[in-house]
C-alpha cells in the first residue's frame, strides 16, 4: 500500500486491501444476497445508491448461495482487484462455516462465513490486532463452527492457521469490476418508460369514442335491525397460548442474528426476547456512527424498528420473529402439585431456580392462577425447548442474552388448576 493508503485507513480503523503473493486483494467490502445470477445488475446498482451511497465497484460470488459484495473506488479500491473473501471461501469450500483471522503485512484481516455465506460483517481489515481479536472472541459464542483460524500467538484452544497465500493461490480469483449504471438499465428504463407512454396514450385515445351510457346502480336500503347484544363466553388463556417451542426457537434464531453485527470500535448490550420479537442496542466505545449503520445495512436483515441517539453514542435495532401459532395448552396440576413438579424438575438437573405464584382476574371476574418460573444458564434456548414443553399451560415471558457473560435468563408461567 502506499503512504496515502494507510494514512487514510488510519483515520478509519480498517483497511481496504492487502498485498499476498505479489497479488492486491480487496476486503472490507459490502456483502448481500443475490436474488437474481442471470440479471444481477439491478440489484447492485440499488444497493449502491441506497445500502452504500457511492458504491462504484462489485464483484459476484457464484455458487449455491449466490451473493454480491460492493465498494467505494475513493475508499482505496481499484478495479481488477481480487476479491479476498471470495477467493478464501472457495479454497475453503469442504468447510461451509468458519471464523478466521491472518496477519497480513497492513492489519489483521477478520473473515466470517456461515452456511456458505460470507456475513455482513464477515470481511474486514483491521489496523488494530485488538479489535480484530475482540471481533473474533465475539463469533466464538456462536456455536457450530466447522474451522476456526486464529494467529498462533492469540494462543486459542481448537484453532488452526493455515498459509493465507497457499489458500488464496486455490481460491477462485473474481475481480472488482466497475458498476455500469448506463448500459443495460438505460435500456430496460427506457423500455419501461415507453411502453407506460403508449399504454396511456391509448387510454386516453379509447376513451374519446366510448360512447357506452352510464347506468346508475340502486342499491336498496336494508331495514334495520336492533338485535340483544349478547356477551360471548370469555376464553381462558390457556385456549390460545403461543406455541412456547416456536418462540424459543425463534427467539434463539434472532438473538444469533442480532449478535453477528458487531461493528467495530462498538459494544452490544443484552440482547431481549419477548414473543414481540428480539432487540438490543450498540453503544459507542470509539467508532463512528456510520460504521456502525453500515454494519446494520449490510446484515441484510429486515428490521422491526431500527433508532439512533441524540448523542450519537447508542444505536437500537429490533427483529420480529418468525410466525406464531397459538395453541390450546390446558392445565393439568394444582398450584401446590406445580410448585413441587417444577422443584423436583429443576433440583434433578442441579438448576437453580425462583418460583413465585401469580394470578390474574379477568374483565369478567374469573381468576386464574399460574406458578411464575425465572433462572439463568448457560444452555441456549434450543436445549430449554425439549426440557420446559414437557409441562402442560406454559408461556414463554421473556428471554435475555448476555453477550459479556454468554449467560441466558429465562422467565416464563404455568398455569394451574
Amino acid at each position: 500500500m502506499s503512504d496515502d493508503d494507510y494514512k487514510t485507513d488510519q483515520e478509519r480503523s480498517w483497511g481496504t486491501h492487502f498485498v499476498s503473493g505479489g497479488v492486491e486483494f480487496a476486503t472490507s467490502l459490502f456483502w448481500q444476497s443475490l436474488q437474481n445470477q442471470d440479471a444481477p445488475l439491478a440489484e447492485i446498482v440499488e444497493s449502491s445508491q441506497g445500502v452504500l451511497e457511492g458504491a462504484d465497484l462489485y464483484c459476484i460470488k457464484k455458487g449455491k448461495t449466490p451473493q454480491f459484495g460492493i465498494c467505494v473506488s475513493a475508499d482505496g479500491y481499484k478495479p481488477g482487484m481480487n476479491a479476498a473473501a471470495i477467493g478464501l471461501a472457495t479454497a475453503l469450500s469442504d468447510q461451509p462455516s468458519f471464523v478466521a483471522v491472518f496477519k497480513v503485512p497492513n492489519g489483521w484481516w477478520y473473515v466470517c462465513v456461515r452456511d456458505d455465506v460470507i456475513l455482513a460483517n464477515g470481511d474486514m481489515l483491521y489496523l488494530s490486532e485488538e479489535d480484530a481479536k475482540k471481533q473474533f472472541m465475539s463469533m466464538l459464542m456462536v456455536p457450530d463452527w466447522k474451522l476456526k483460524i486464529a494467529p498462533p500467538e492469540w494462543n486459542i484452544e481448537d484453532t488452526l492457521y493455515p498459509e493465507l497465500e497457499d489458500l488464496l493461490a486455490r481460491g477462485s480469483k473474481v475481480k472488482l469490476q466497475k458498476i455500469n449504471t448506463k448500459g443495460k438499465m438505460f435500456y430496460v428504463i427506457a423500455g419501461t418508460g415507453a411502453f407506460v407512454v403508449l399504454y396511456v396514450a391509448y387510454q386516453l385515445f379509447m376513451s374519446l369514442f366510448d360512447t357506452t351510457p352510464t347506468v346508475p346502480v340502486i342499491v336498496p336500503v336494508q331495514p334495520k335491525v336492533v338485535q340483544t347484544e349478547e356477551i360471548p363466553p370469555e376464553p381462558k388463556p390457556w385456549e390460545n397460548l403461543p406455541d412456547p417451542t416456536a418462540i424459543l426457537n425463534s427467539c434463539n434464531n434472532k438473538i444469533m442474528d442480532l449478535l453477528q453485527i458487531m461493528p467495530p470500535g462498538w459494544k452490544i448490550g443484552e440482547i431481549t426476547c419477548t414473543s414481540g420479537g428480539a432487540s438490543t442496542s450498540w453503544s459507542r466505545m470509539f467508532g463512528r456512527i456510520s460504521i456502525a449503520d453500515k454494519a446494520l445495512n449490510a446484515s441484510g436483515l429486515q428490521f422491526s424498528a431500527r433508532s439512533i441517539s441524540d448523542t450519537g453514542t447508542s444505536v437500537m435495532a429490533a427483529l420480529s420473529l418468525d410466525e406464531i401459532k397459538t395453541e390450546l395448552s390446558e392445565p393439568t396440576k394444582s398450584m401446590l402439585d406445580l410448585k413441587i413438579n417444577l422443584n423436583e424438575f429443576f433440583q434433578s438437573i442441579d438448576q437453580e431456580v425462583s418460583l413465585s405464584d401469580e394470578v390474574y382476574t379477568s374483565p369478567q371476574q374469573n381468576v386464574y392462577r399460574s406458578v411464575k418460573f425465572q433462572f439463568s444458564s448457560n444452555y441456549n434456548p434450543k436445549v430449554w425447548s425439549t426440557l420446559l414443553t414437557k409441562f402442560s399451560g406454559l408461556k414463554i415471558n421473556m428471554i435475555k442474552y448476555n453477550p459479556d457473560t454468554g449467560v441466558w435468563e429465562y422467565e416464563g408461567a404455568i398455569y394451574a388448576l
